[in-house]
């Protein structure tokens, strides 16, 4: 008889532990929230980052944070974990990364040159179609840089952080359907 109850014990807790269910944006799939730490992140939303005049899509972005939140200014604002997924459908080169965030950072980039140089040495040389590149900020150590699965760095500081995070999230974002999209709107 114990046994059998450890049996149905075994098989309700096995019931009863659900994988995180999964949102999907321009062909792209991520789970409705994540782990970091010993902290649970909620995918807050997802956007699909469009280049050129012919909007080419380049990568689908999703942002994790702990309490979901249509308001850019609120997620900036909270010193608290935080994770962009940047999942690239199409192929990239360095340059056009070191570009990007040169021009994303605006006028914060010659105070947080320094940082940018390096948050682009972590960058590979190639990133393919299907790479995901993670940017996750804890409050204790900075910003990480995770290519695939392996880390490449960490970037200390909130200020640093709040700014990379204001390149999707602030008035300038790569384009609107993005920010839309990572605010919970629309995937665009």
């Amino acid at each position: 008889m114990a046994r059998l109850i450890i049996s149905l014990a075994c098989v309700a807790g096995l019931l009863s532990t659900s994988t995180a269910e999964a949102k999907r944006c321009g062909g792209v799939e991520m789970a409705d929230s994540v782990t970091v730490g010993e902290q649970q992140l909620v995918l807050n939303g997802m956007g699909i980052r469009e280049a050129t005049v012919f909007n080419v899509d380049v990568y689908v972005a999703g942002l994790y944070v702990p309490t979901a939140s249509n308001d850019a200014n609120t997620l900036l604002a909270n010193d608290v974990p935080k994770r962009l997924v940047l999942h690239f459908v199409r192929e990239v080169d360095r340059s056009d990364m070191e570009e990007a965030f040169q021009n994303g950072f605006g006028s914060a980039a010659e105070a947080q040159a320094r940082n940018i140089e390096r948050l682009t040495g972590m960058m590979p040389d190639e990133i393919g179609e299907g790479d995901i590149i993670t940017f996750t900020y804890l409050p204790d150590s900075g910003l990480q840089v995770q290519v695939g699965r392996r880390t490449r760095g960490t970037i200390r500081g909130a200020a640093f952080a709040r700014t990379f995070f204001r390149i999707w999230l602030g008035s300038s974002p790569p384009n609107r359907g993005l920010k839309r999209g990572l605010l919970g709107g629309e995937c665009g």
